[in-house]
């Protein structure tokens, strides 16, 4: 039986396949659900209020703090969170320069989420189409030129392994801060002990991040995947398993922890508005 020649690579114009399977729908999903986050996250940074309730002058009520805007650097000026490093805004901040404790947070977790290698997989093919889905057709704009990931710009998306670390660290201050959500002042500005609603939500959180972050790529590498000889240690041998079952698992705990740490910052931000009371349960 004879074969027509095939030459490669094939060219098909943008969107252009012979699939017929629903092959747009995952990263239609995707779109959606990025595009959401970025539009939300992008609104609550430059709020800079509604974003802790509890302290001294709320007796009884648990402190709860948005991850979006954890650790606080600075409060806003006439704000006292209870939670800022540095106490308030100083005065050699221009007037005129808008400021939200979140600005200083967000570069850093987004940082690492954007330079992830699943989310990069999943927003070049939704946001820009390429390409749209294996064997569908790419963008003209690209043309023959393609040079990956090792040019100018997107060459700076080798820093993920860095942002991991400065992950790491924020999976420890929002741990932080889902134990202070455990404590309440009492009339006498005392502190005691209380579990809430809001506390589940912020205990839960740095779990779910965690579960992210110690699924990455660059982890699993550095616990084992540079060396040769695994069973040579007991302990490596069982952390990389265990990192290895999160790595299996790392689309899911990438989508759970988005949309976990957005669910967090509106549980706090309609507490904190008045529109929902955090329930107390203990």
């Amino acid at each position: 039986m004879t074969r027509a020649p095939l030459s490669l690579p094939q060219v098909r114009g943008f969107l252009k396949t012979e699939r017929t399977d629903r092959w747009w729908i995952a990263p239609l999903l995707v779109l959606a659900g990025f595009g959401a986050f970025i539009i939300y996250s992008t609104w609550a940074a430059f709020q800079g209020n509604n974003f802790f309730i509890g302290g001294v002058e709320q007796p009884g009520v648990q402190q709860l703090l948005s991850p979006f805007y954890s650790p606080v650097i600075w409060d806003p000026r006439g704000v006292h969170s209870g939670h800022a490093w540095l106490g308030e805004l100083p005065l050699w901040w221009p007037a005129w320069l808008i400021f939200s404790p979140a600005l200083l947070i967000l570069p850093f977790p987004g940082g690492f989420r954007f330079t992830c290698y699943y989310y990069r997989g999943a927003y070049y093919k939704a946001f820009w189409g390429d390409p749209a889905s294996c064997a569908v057709g790419e963008p003209a704009l690209r043309g023959t030129n393609y040079r990956g990931e090792e040019k100018f710009p997107l060459i700076f998306q080798n820093v993920h392994r860095y942002f991991l670390y400065v992950a790491i660290i924020f999976i420890g201050l929002l741990a932080w801060d889902g134990y202070q959500s455990l404590w309440h002042y009492n009339a006498a500005g005392q502190t005691e002990f209380g579990f809430s609603v809001g506390s589940i939500v912020l205990i839960a959180n740095p779990i779910l991040l965690g579960a992210y972050t110690f699924g990455c790529h660059c982890w699993r590498h550095l616990i084992g995947g540079k060396h040769d000889c695994l069973s040579c240690s007991k302990s490596r041998q069982s952390a990389y398993k265990q990192v290895s079952w999160l790595n299996q698992r790392h689309m899911l705990f990438a989508w759970i922890s988005l949309f976990g740490v957005a669910f967090t910052d509106i549980y706090v931000r309609l507490c904190a508005n008045g529109t929902l009371t955090d329930w107390r349960i203990l």
